[in-house]
């Protein structure tokens, strides 16, 4: 389950458009909030209801009236009944001032959801002419890009090469760990644009190592990741090997009393015992289940976590964790 958002006016539908006409997204239903607002009518190739549309590029399309998980379910009865194809992908498009969390709480929670879906990526599209006014002026588009995997610059076409490269490097002070990417007059590769899940085998230790290799790129000087909404990055290095059952007690009780300020959480962990690296991956409450991966990515055997925070202090984080470890050992 992939979820595309983006602040009023980046071009997250223009985008949206655009990509369900490739083929990449054959095999894909979208749920959008409403058909009029994205513009569909000249790519229908069958009205199924008033509800449903299927499109020339074999994209099955819903709209959201009401809740989410009726949506899904009325969605997921019309493929088991044959009213529409079979599809192995699922988008969701929010609205421009959506926070993308509770969409990510719905699958994650809700048994019936959570049986046939995982959330994979978190898309937000980015306006390079506006997008530094729009950080600075509003703390839900900073959000938005802090929870990203993948940040798509739109409008480029329309912004100077200097504002283009400053808001690279605000987004990276943001959210290092995201891929960027460039939409220009909405065209991009949709298939790399959905690829790196970091649940998918093939994808999985290629993706880890990209985080990585962004935050060594972009290290954290002080105060310097203070952003609008006191959403700030930092990462935490844990030269010794980690207890799992210490850590996880650790990760829970973060959550537990700070989930809502803890925007994101990505980590590659030395655990004891286990001979290859622990990836963690969460949103605010929301930890996926933990991926093992195959080997270590460098030389380096270090545990190594980013945080994005809101409202936190970092060295409480990094205080409360050293002295889980210095119990552990």
């Amino acid at each position: 389950m992939v979820v595309v958002t983006g602040f009023l006016g980046s071009g997250k539908t223009t985008l949206l458009n655009r990509a369900l006409k490739d083929p990449a997204l054959g095999d894909c239903a979208v749920l959008v909030n409403e058909f009029g607002e994205v513009g569909l009518d000249h790519h229908l190739l069958e009205v199924i209801d008033g509800n449903t549309v299927l499109l020339a590029s074999g994209c099955v399309c819903c709209t959201i009236r009401d809740d989410l998980k009726s949506a899904v379910l009325e969605l997921q009865d019309k493929r088991a009944r044959g009213a529409v194809p079979p599809f192995s992908r699922l988008v969701i498009e929010t609205t421009g001032l959506a926070d993308p969390t509770p969409i990510i709480a719905t699958f994650m929670s809700d048994v019936s959801l959570r049986y046939h879906y995982r959330p994979t990526l978190v898309v937000t599209t980015v306006d390079a002419a506006q997008g530094l006014a729009t950080l600075e002026r509003h703390p839900e588009s900073v959000k938005q890009a802090a929870l990203a995997d993948r940040l798509v610059l739109t409008k480029t076409d329309l912004a100077t090469v200097g504002d283009v490269a400053a808001l690279r490097e605000r987004l990276a002070e943001i959210n290092q760990s995201a891929q960027v990417m460039t939409a220009l007059e909405g065209e991009l590769d949709v298939a790399a644009l959905l690829r790196g899940d970091v649940y998918t085998p093939g994808h999985r230790d290629a993706e880890v190592a990209r985080w990585f290799r962004a935050e060594q790129a972009h290290p954290h000087a002080p105060d310097r990741n203070r952003h609008a909404g006191g959403i700030r990055a930092f990462s935490v290095v844990v030269d010794e090997a980690l207890d799992w059952t210490a850590f996880g007690v650790w990760l829970t009780m973060l959550l537990h009393c700070h989930g809502d300020k803890v925007l994101r959480v990505k980590g590659m962990l030395n655990v004891t015992g286990v001979a290859t690296p622990v990836v963690i991956n969460g949103v605010q409450h929301l930890i996926h289940p933990p991926v093992h991966l195959s080997h270590w990515p460098d030389a380096e055997r270090r545990s190594r976590i980013v945080f994005i925070v809101q409202d936190l202090d970092p060295q409480a984080v990094k205080d409360s964790l050293s002295a889980f470890n210095a119990l552990a050992s």
